[in-house]
């Protein structure tokens, strides 16, 4: 560790053909701190060195360790700080690559299980059927019902009518006349009804249709609610998770004997959240290096606005770096169910688009030098960028085109030029590992990528 104008800079690697040599003889030892100040400021290792913050290793699998560290020496700029246009970026997609697990969808459980909405039960069907391209469409043959029938949109949606109607004016909580308490109102065939067909809802459409239908879905949710309503929620909903959520997956299932259209019908999912302390550390030294740090997200605006620039969480990006999912107001600034066509939807080309009109022309119209991501979702904006430097995967053994991206940086561990690069992570303590394989949930082997 040296110290340059008061400021501690680490040097991290060295190329072997590079060295400096210092003769025994004749040399005093003001010489000797010279020599080593020219060896910092000439860049006598390979790039130069990372200030004013280093990266730290913790639990990064070693050769992705390795990348990251040349690409944030090879672009470390703080000297250009106050000219914006020269700074180079770094793009990363959030959930799943900044958390462990899905804001969003921990969002709709917590929203759920505490019937947080402002829908009034006349607009729900409304409300559930936008964007369906076809609400009398069958869902796909793995959503049919317990007694293997068909079920679409719009059976679903009159269900969820049904039930809500009922908790509307009982509980307390929808200030509509009911008395009864949230704990109360669990106990009823409605709220399981309602709670278990939103979720499975959320599935099937998602599972069905393409993802520019099912990706906006899940936010026509929060039709009624001011932004800042929704800000709330999903601030009480991250601090639930990060105290409360164990890494499990939890099936629910509807009631048995109550009548409905769609019968009885289960969903399962992912449960507990972890905000990375690795990519806490990566993007922070990031940042400390003169490199802009951006999130481009399919989950909502407010909720990674949330997750993304409160401090608490450990990620500090500014607001008017985070790109994600958004809705049309009302006349009273209050969400409703229409999707803001002023932007992008924030998945597939929708990333790579967003980041070419509100991202490249801020930085001279360059292309990000780092992008960051783990699914399908994601594969444009790892693909569409020739001036990409390094592209980081975190390996969640997935089946889709991010297959593709994952085999290539499989196959090009500890080569020093790879584009791509693996990190792997254990699902079942939401923690990465100092490895590029994953262990899945409930699961001990590790896995690489597949066939």
């Amino acid at each position: 560790m040296s110290n340059i104008d008061g400021v501690s800079v680490k040097i991290l690697f060295y190329r072997e053909t590079n060295k400096c040599f210092i003769k025994p003889f004749a040399v005093i030892i003001s010489l000797i701190l010279l020599s080593i100040l020219s060896f910092l400021l000439a860049g006598c290792s390979s790039g130069s060195s990372v200030r004013p913050g280093a990266l730290a290793e913790n639990s990064w699998a070693p050769h992705t360790y390795q990348a990251l560290v040349r690409l944030i020496a090879g672009n470390s700029v703080p000297g250009k700080q106050s000219e914006p246009e020269l700074k180079p970026y770094a793009v990363f997609d959030f959930d799943n690559t900044l958390a462990i697990n899905d804001v969003e969808e921990a969002l709709l459980i917590y929203q759920l299980e505490n019937l947080a909405f402002k829908i009034k039960p006349e607009n729900i069907i409304d409300v559930l059927q936008t964007g369906i391209p076809d609400v009398h469409a069958y869902f796909k043959e793995a959503y049919n019902n317990k007694a293997g029938e068909k079920v679409t949109t719009a059976m679903v949606a009159r269900d969820c009518y049904n039930a809500y109607r009922y908790l509307y004016d009982h509980y307390v909580g929808f200030h509509a006349g009911g008395t009864a308490s949230l704990e109360d109102i669990k106990k009823t065939e409605e709220y399981k009804e309602f709670t278990t067909k939103i979720r499975y809802l959320y599935e099937a459409v998602n599972g069905t249709f393409d993802a520019s239908v099912g990706y906006p879905w899940v936010t026509y949710l929060f039709t009624g609610m001011s932004p800042q309503e929704v800000q709330i929620l999903a601030e009480q909903s991250n601090d639930y998770w990060l105290n409360n959520g164990i890494f499990t997956k939890i099936t629910w299932t509807s009631p048995e004997n109550y009548s409905s259209e769609s019968g009885v019908v289960s969903t399962s999912f992912k449960t507990g959240l972890r905000f990375v302390p690795e990519m806490q550390n990566l993007v922070a030294t990031m940042m400390q290096n003169g490199i802009e740090v951006y999130i481009c997200s399919a989950s909502f605006h407010d909720v990674i606005i949330v997750s993304a620039a409160n401090p608490k969480y450990g990620f500090s990006v500014p607001v008017a770096n985070i790109f994600a999912m958004r809705l049309k107001k009302d006349n009273s600034g209050r969400y409703i169910n229409q999707y803001d066509d002023n932007y992008f939807q924030t998945q597939g080309e929708g990333k790579s688009k967003t980041i070419t009109q509100f991202i490249r022309p801020a930085h001279g119209n360059s292309d990000p030098v780092f992008v960051a991501g783990d699914s399908a979702g994601d594969y444009n904006m790892m693909t569409d960028f020739h001036g990409m430097q390094l592209g980081l995967i975190i390996n969640r053994y997935r089946n889709d085109t991010m297959k593709t991206l994952s085999q290539i940086a499989a196959q090009t561990i500890g080569n020093p030029d790879a584009r791509y690069v693996l990190q792997g992570r254990d699902e079942n303590t939401g923690r990465f590992r100092a490895s590029e394989k994953t262990i899945l949930l409930g699961e001990t082997r590790e896995v690489l990528v597949r066939e």
